[in-house]
């Protein structure tokens, strides 16, 4: 079945659009890693570089291209970095980290309970990028998560 694009379906929220060197294994990785599912992708006949591919990754969708420094889409590979950091909703966060690592994902802050109220980690990706993996665990008021981050500040 040909995969399609359907502008409708998207829920009018922000989509976080990134830039990978070697798009094909990123999209790869991102469906091994992260249990996403790939929507589709436009290839340049020119040079066969992904110009664009949407992925869906639980109810949110992430954009992606292959370099294309004349437009500007430079990846943190070539830039030295980056600051930008995806946060991953899931169920069950000590699995995906689990899927994650045996796909190649780098471990950057172990899986512990947070003061928001989440069991989260962090890891990067082959591609420069960081991501949080994040399971709601209780629900915590703003002046709650205030009151523990400076009970946490202040040791």
């Amino acid at each position: 079945m040909e995969k399609t694009h359907d502008a409708a379906a998207r829920s009018g929220g922000l989509t976080p659009y990134i830039t990978v060197r070697d798009a094909k294994a990123a999209i790869d990785f991102y469906v091994r890693a992260f249990d996403a599912t790939e929507l589709f992708r436009l290839v340049d006949p020119a040079d066969g570089r992904i110009g664009h591919a949407e992925l869906r990754l639980g109810s949110g969708l992430l954009m992606l291209s292959d370099e294309y420094p004349d437009f500007g889409a430079l990846s943190p590979d070539t830039l030295g970095g980056s600051p930008f950091k995806l946060h991953l909703d899931v169920p069950d966060a000590a699995s995906r980290l689990a899927t994650a690592l045996a796909n190649g994902a780098t471990l950057l802050r172990k899986l512990d309970l947070q003061f928001h109220g989440c069991r989260q980690c962090l890891v990067a990706d082959p591609f420069g990028y960081s991501w949080f993996i994040s399971q709601a665990e209780e629900t915590v008021s703003a002046s709650e998560m205030q009151a523990r981050w400076d009970k946490m500040a202040a040791g």
